[in-house]
């Protein structure tokens, strides 16, 4: 809820038939306000049960040497993942895509990009 639906439903709470009172109203709101963020993240946190991931970090490097001459000097994406709970020990995945793979990989999203879209339209 953001601050003005809580104030409404509060005002609603402290006109109900044994509802709180305007004291416990502006308490809970203050509350609601100074702790809203990690209310937030303790019910996402205890509402998923598959992994996540916890943080993803890319670069891109240049080959420097290889065992083939022709990849010297070609580009390298390396996308660096850590997946996992909060309950449980992390897992992390690191992978390497040439430029071909890297292309591949932007159109199959780009797809997937338009598809979401064109399922989310309001016709």
């Amino acid at each position: 809820m953001d601050l003005n639906q809580i104030d409404a439903f509060l005002t609603a709470q402290t006109k109900k038939q044994g509802g709180i009172t305007v004291e416990q109203s502006l308490v809970i709101a203050k509350f609601w306000k100074n702790h809203k963020k990690k209310i937030r993240e303790s019910v996402i946190s205890h509402s998923r049960w598959e992994n996540t991931v916890k943080s993803l970090k890319w670069r891109i490097d240049l080959k420097s040497q290889s065992r083939n001459t022709d990849q010297v000097n070609s580009s390298a994406a390396i996308v660096e993942m850590e997946i996992g709970t909060n309950d449980k020990e992390s897992e992390f995945v690191c992978i390497e895509f040439n430029e071909a793979k890297m292309n591949e990989m932007l159109k199959k999203l780009s797809e997937v990009e338009e598809s979401l879209a064109a399922l989310t339209q309001i016709s």
